[in-house]
């Protein structure tokens, strides 16, 4: 399974991309995780409809065709760390590889959002973007680690 995270933004600090980078090498051979970092557009003298379709073109560019979409949306469904792993295990099981899409600085194009198989929220916190990659990194392989009955993961 690929598990791509799609995230709008290229520059994280150096601690967001060393966290990030520790949870990614942690993953097993068969889930390859890779980040693909999309360029934000620039917000000078553009309507917030332009920006947000220039953004949607980049990470649609960014997703192979037939992967499964789950778009982070502060509106989305909220998980707990289990039914993460619940839904990581369903989408191992089903064989499709998997893009979960973080957005810029003012979210995801709306028909975007709405042509995702899934929509997650990951908090009911403002998150910085970088705390979000790291989020998302981690809170994925602690799936991971319950699928396969690993004690990273107390209940």
């Amino acid at each position: 399974m690929r598990l791509t995270i799609v995230a709008v933004g290229q520059k994280v600090p150096d601690w967001a991309q060393t966290a990030y980078d520790d949870y990614a090498k942690r993953f097993p051979p068969e889930i390859k995780v890779e980040l693909k970092a999309v360029k934000t557009e620039p917000r000078a003298s553009k309507t917030l409809d332009t920006l947000l379709a220039a953004e949607r073109a980049r990470i649609e560019g960014a997703i192979a065709r037939g992967t499964r979409v789950v778009a982070l949306d502060e509106r989305g469904t909220a998980v707990t760390t289990v039914a993460l792993a619940e839904r990581l295990k369903a989408w191992q099981l089903s064989g499709d590889d998997v893009a979960i899409v973080i957005g810029g600085p003012d979210g995801l194009d709306g028909e975007f959002k709405k042509a995702a198989q899934e929509r997650l929220r990951l908090s009911d916190l403002t998150l910085p973007h970088a705390m979000v990659r790291v989020l998302l990194i981690e809170q994925l392989y602690r799936a991971w680690s319950i699928t396969i009955n690993h004690p990273y993961h107390r209940e």
